[in-house]
């Protein structure tokens, strides 16, 4: 167990959040750890986003599970763990281990990952262990295999600073994956001829760096990458000797592309692309054999995300800029773990170490066991199908919050209320999920775990603990361990440590290998537990042929040789035939409704949830509808509308954006029952899936908007609990520290007394009333001192809420008039925040701009905006443009 840490400490871990794989050191400090980018580390080079900058501000036991619970009762471990060994068994013997099913994530550990994996599909002997990843990256993975013949992404970060192209497709990169984006920001900045194009329906705010922005009619990407096959064949751009000598089944792909796209224009109009942006991006094509291809969840989370992942694999096959450096197709994930995951077997139809169910024989010999799973499982879609059919009698959700990531989110809900055993294991004590689980276990957190995770270019780092465990809180690997020696499995799960776990993953990688599977780290698997401790980061394979040396980087690039992991040797080309999504808009539903991630947020915020900086960017759901779409559907920039689909609805502000494409809107995921009242936009998402990869479509779902007649709306400040009102009102949550910032609206009048309710542990309280106007102010006393403030009136009132915070904080507070005022007798900027990292807002921009600093340079020495993490460089760009005076040229040079 790792010791507290003293003042001064410092430890070299990794970041939780995307992909990327950051690495973080954290520093002990008076006021609690602060994060700074890792130098050394080769993902990041010492940048930080965001995000990470703000690790050490989303610690704390604040809304931590620190002990089990059975049915909402505090027990101890002995009587959990038998608990939850006992219904897994109960279950197999009754209903068979097909009643069985665990549901993990990206967010665990590789070892985590390894012993959920082996307990799942080694000893209880059904496949049915899946993970969010499933949502994020399975069509690549599916992709990889079915071309390849192993799940191994060919290229690197550093490939994006070599190239002459990139291109970036189905990612907003900018705000994402922020380091890598930076690193190809400082790639153009030292190599201007380099092009980057970015092919995304959102003008996103990586459209910043394009030289070419394509935005396609959603879900055409097919379309785009098999046309510009079709293209290199007619325009004798193929590489013919590289397809004749490293591939097979090409001639039959290349005739399903000229059939599909038969012409340039054709192309175009299924893209509803102008003829002469598609001429110019193809010519680029052409010109550029360095090329990379960036792809993420706009290709992956599709119903042809298969397809589409194998169009681009096709155009980097046929002019042979694969395995070569500055060429790639890339697929980006989006969590921390999401690839470490992969390597362990935690989707359904996988085994461990990337082996199919033909290698089950072989992996149980290695685990020692005749219960193996035979055939794969249920993916994530089908799983919880198979919970609300009552197929699935116990099921095990680790580190993820399905309730809210999910398709269909709402009939997740209800198949879960319906399971005769949910289990939970989570470090938090207040999720959508955990509120559904009759036993909740206390993960340990990160800045507690201890293992590996492998980050979007197949490199392992090291997680390091720095903070002891709480309460009763313990690493996953150890729960699982636990439930598995008392299911009568003790001999197969003998871990001690995280090492030895790693150990076992590694040598599994190897066995029987002789280098016909990608995934090989066998080198790794005698590190000692000093050697693991120390373990520097490194990409594999690493084959254990020879001796692991400490401080080796591993495999950079894969397929340098031409030598694929299919059986022949060659990269099998499949035919892809493009369609349109299945979901479309009608006169009924007219809006298509895409989904994705913010600047600031990930996931489900039960970690940046936490952190108040991380929440001034964006501090409330919303919906960006192109002007005319807002028009058309009576709502004004800023009300409240009622977002409908088929499924279910969301009630958000509407943010007016004319980055959006007329007909589309966007939606973040990150909201939650936790944070705001109907907010979860995968409630409106159909479960519409690739047949191959099970992963869902979350791009395109047709809705509708309708104004929320809101009769009065509310602001609500306090370090007092507060009660939610019901669902026929709206309400939003932002948390600051000790204090709770709420947004509330309803259709429906109420009074003072409705407002003093929701805040029952107040009883003293100061009013002001405008009962003609409909206005009203209180103040909440405890023990003399100002604990609350609120103001509710028929539309939101303009208030400093910094300000407020600020004075319900002080050791002596402002008088109660000014208080009940809502700002301070002299003027505050209250401008939106633009730069996160140092809290920078829009009028001192504005001001700076005015007042001689025309360039973000200029910008960035006089507020330091936008020297931080970078992200905020576009948005800063665009105020640049909107208020300095200038020709259009001058302007566009900022």
């Amino acid at each position: 167990m790792t010791a507290i840490p003293v003042l001064g400490a410092q430890r070299d871990t990794t970041c939780p959040y995307c992909g990327v794989g950051c690495g973080v050191s954290m520093h002990r400090e008076e006021d609690g750890w602060r994060a700074t980018g890792l130098a050394q580390h080769p993902a990041n080079f010492g940048r930080l986003c965001v995000k990470g900058s703000a690790l050490g501000e989303t610690l704390g036991l604040q809304e931590r599970l620190l002990s089990p619970e059975i049915d909402g009762c505090r027990v101890d471990w002995d009587r959990a763990l038998d608990t939850v060994a006992a219904r897994l068994r109960e279950a197999m013997q009754t209903h068979g281990p097909e009643s069985v099913a665990f549901y993990v994530s990206g967010q665990l550990l590789t070892e985590d990952y390894y012993v959920a994996n082996k307990l799942m599909k080694g000893f209880i002997g059904a496949a049915n262990i899946d993970t969010n990843s499933r949502l994020c990256m399975s069509s690549a993975v599916a992709a990889h295999k079915k071309i390849f013949g192993a799940d191994a992404v060919p290229g690197c970060y550093q490939d994006l600073a070599l190239a002459d192209l990139v291109i970036l497709t189905g990612s907003n990169m900018a705000w994402t994956h922020p380091v890598v984006y930076q690193r190809l920001v400082a790639a153009k900045q030292a190599r201007p001829a380099m092009k980057v194009v970015v092919i995304d329906p959102r003008e996103t705010a990586t459209c910043d760096l394009a030289d070419l922005h394509l935005p396609l009619a959603a879900g055409t990407d097919g379309f785009l990458f098999t046309g510009l096959l079709a293209w290199c064949a007619r325009q004798g751009l193929l590489d013919q000797a590289y397809i004749d000598a490293h591939t097979r089944g090409f001639a039959e792909c290349l005739a399903a592309a000229a059939q599909a796209c038969p012409d340039l224009a054709s192309t175009a109009q299924q893209c509803g692309l102008p003829l002469e942006t598609l001429r110019t991006f193809f010519a680029w094509f052409a010109e550029s054999p360095r090329t990379v291809t960036v792809f993420s969840q706009g290709i992956n989370q599709s119903d042809t995300g298969v397809d589409k992942a194998c169009a681009i694999i096709h155009c980097h096959l046929a002019t042979g800029r694969i395995g070569k450096p500055g060429a790639a197709p890339f697929s980006i994930t989006g969590q921390p773990n999401a690839m470490g995951g992969r390597e362990v077997g935690g989707l359904a139809n996988q085994l461990a170490a990337h082996m199919g169910f033909e290698a089950c024989a072989r992996v149980a010999r290695f685990w020692r066991t005749d219960r193996i799973a035979r055939s794969p499982g249920f993916k994530a879609v089908d799983l919880f199908r198979a919970v609300g059919e009552g197929r699935i009698k116990v099921v095990w959700i680790m580190a993820t919050n399905p309730v809210v990531s999910m398709p269909e989110a709402d009939l997740v809900r209800a198949a879960l209320a319906h399971c005769p055993t949910v289990i939970v294991s989570d470090c938090v004590a207040d999720t959508d999920t955990l509120r559904l689980a009759h036993i909740r276990l206390p993960a340990a957190a990160w800045g507690e775990k201890d293992g590996t995770v492998t980050n979007s270019e197949r490199r392992i780092s090291r997680q390091r603990p720095f903070l002891p465990l709480p309460g009763e809180a313990r690493p996953d690997w150890w729960i699982i361990s636990e439930v598995a020696r008392r299911m009568g499995f003790e001999a197969a799960f003998p871990y001690q440590s995280p090492a030895q776990i790693f150990r076992e993953h590694a040598a599994l990688s190897g066995y029987e290998n002789d280098g016909r599977r990608a995934f090989d780290i066998s080198a790794l698997a005698q590190l000692t537990d000093q050697q693991y401790e120390q373990l520097l980061p490194v990409q594999w394979p690493l084959s254990g042929k020879g001796p692991f040396r400490p401080g080796a980087s591993g495999t950079e690039r894969l397929f340098a040789d031409g030598h694929f992991f299919s059986p022949d040797g060659r990269a099998h080309c499949t035919p892809v035939t493009p369609r349109r999504p299945m979901a479309r808009t009608t006169a009924e539903w007219p809006l298509l409704l895409n989904s994705g991630r913010l600047r600031d947020q990930w996931h489900t915020m039960t970690r940046t949830g936490r952190a108040a900086r991380l929440l001034s960017h964006v501090s409330e759901p919303y919906i960006a509808v192109h002007p005319a779409d807002l028009a058309t559907a009576g709502v004004d920039d800023g009300e409240l509308v009622q977002v409908e689909s088929p499924l279910g609805q969301c009630l958000v502000a509407a943010r007016a954006s004319n980055e959006q494409t007329p007909g589309e809107v966007f939606m973040p995921i990150h909201w939650n029952d936790c944070f705001a009242s109907a907010a979860r936009v995968d409630a409106l998402v159909a479960a519409i899936c690739d047949e191959e990869s099970g992963q869902p479509a979350f791009k395109q779902t047709p809705v509708r908007l309708q104004r929320y007649a809101a009769r009065w709306q509310a602001r609500v400040i306090t370090a007092e609990p507060v009660q939610t009102p019901d669902s026929q009102y709206y309400w939003c949550r932002v948390p600051d520290g000790a204090l709770v910032r709420w947004r509330m609206a309803g259709s429906r009048a109420v009074t003072l007394d409705w407002l003093k309710a929701r805040c029952p542990t107040i009883t003293d309280w100061a009013e002001m009333v405008d009962a003609a106007r409909g206005h009203f102010r209180l103040l909440g006393y405890r023990h003399g001192r100002p604990v609350c403030f609120a103001a509710l009136a028929p539309s939101l009132v303009t208030l400093d809420e910094d300000w407020l915070v600020q004075q319900l904080r002080a050791s002596a507070p402002a008088d109660a008039l000014q208080l009940m005022a809502g700002q301070p007798g002299g003027a505050r900027d209250t401008s939106p925040v633009v730069c996160s990292c140092h809290q920078v807002r829009e009028a001192a921009l504005e001001d700076a701009v005015r007042n001689g600093c025309h360039d973000v340079a200029a910008l960035g020495q006089c507020t330091r905006a936008g020297t931080g993490c970078g992200s905020c460089l576009p948005e800063i760009k665009t105020l640049l443009a909107r208020v300095r005076t200038g020709t259009p040229e001058e302007i566009a040079q900022c």
